[in-house]
């Protein structure tokens, strides 16, 4: 079985935000409202944080892009009365939309606030139905959704690859985040595929991975912006 994970050069990001939108059209994330938003109820499933560091003009800017880390130890797992999410065969943290009973168990589990309430039933304007992804089911309200990796994308990437009888390669599953980064500070893969450029990157001396000390075993991992 594949570990699936990714690894993101603080070093490259700009904090343009491809990758938020990105996720946003490819998973039919809707908008809350600037109000909604306001209140903390925003539904987006990558966020970018921005770290500042010193004072006036010597301000030093890191952006770190924080999407679910599908851990390998994951207390969301753990807590949900109804097995809602789980670790699925692919290594990933998956959702039951239709299980889920919003208790927000898991919500308050996950040390990196990484899943989101639906409050309301999503309104997706006239105009949006034409990019809405018919791969990706629209969540209902009162349920908690998060980022998969696309998981779609790995279902027909593997569906591709046994009709033409071979081995899934790198290229052909790559998230909506990855694939939209115009610096190129994203890279996914299978972490312990030597051949994937991940397996390489994550032995690096930069290499790190938020709130490690918990146990939770992410597979999102950070290369530590270097100073200049």
């Amino acid at each position: 079985m594949a570990k699936w994970g990714m690894v993101i050069d603080l070093n490259k990001c700009t904090g343009c935000g491809a990758c938020v939108n990105a996720c946003r059209i490819e998973n039919n994330i809707p908008n809350v409202g600037e109000e909604e938003a306001q209140a903390g109820r925003a539904l987006d499933w990558m966020q970018i944080i921005t770290e500042y560091e010193g004072e006036f003009p010597d301000v030093r800017v890191t952006h770190i892009p924080r999407p679910c880390f599908q851990c390998d130890n994951p207390p969301c797992t753990k807590v949900c009365p109804v097995h809602a999410t789980y670790l699925n065969e692919d290594g990933l943290v998956g959702q039951v939309y239709y299980r889920c009973i919003g208790c927000r168990f898991c919500m308050a589990a996950c040390p990196y606030s990484a899943k989101k309430f639906n409050y309301y039933a999503p309104e997706i304007p006239e105009s949006y139905q034409v990019i809405r992804n018919p791969d990706v089911t629209r969540r209902m309200k009162g349920v908690v959704e998060k980022c998969s990796f696309c998981h779609h994308r790995l279902s027909l990437a593997k569906d591709l690859a046994r009709f033409e009888n071979r081995d899934l390669r790198e290229e052909d599953y790559q998230p909506a985040c990855v694939e939209s980064c115009p610096a190129d500070a994203m890279t996914f893969g299978d972490l312990e595929n030597p051949d994937h450029k991940v397996a390489t990157l994550i032995h690096s001396s930069r290499a790190y991975r938020l709130e490690e000390e918990l146990g939770t075993d992410p597979k999102v991992y950070y290369l530590k912006k270097e100073d200049k």
